[in-house]
């Protein structure tokens, strides 16, 4: 399961209802990135066959099968700070650093 905080929740609910259609859902997937790893993808996008849907306060994260066998048990946060703001994904699964 890849599940979202409160406030990711509100936040990814709030950029669909102004650059989104109603039905698509926050896709989350991993690609390979050469020596620096796996590297997460997040975009808008429509739900496919294949994918793994969940649902929190009503926002679909959509999740390819591939990506989920490195995304199970994911949560995603939405921060606020003097840095800045933007997302961050908690993933308890990697084992390594380097993707070569």
């Amino acid at each position: 399961m890849v599940t979202l905080t409160e406030s990711a929740a509100t936040k990814v609910a709030h950029l669909l209802e102004t650059q989104a259609t109603p039905d698509e859902g926050l896709r989350v997937r991993v690609v390979g990135s050469g020596c620096s790893g796996l590297s997460y993808q997040m975009e808008f996008d429509q739900p496919q066959a294949a994918d793994k849907v969940f649902e929190t306060n009503g926002v679909k994260v959509l999740v390819d099968p591939q990506s989920y066998i490195y995304l199970d048990g994911s949560e995603i946060d939405y921060i606020e700070s003097l840095q800045g703001a933007g997302f961050s994904l908690k993933n308890p699964n990697p084992k390594a650093n380097c993707g070569c």
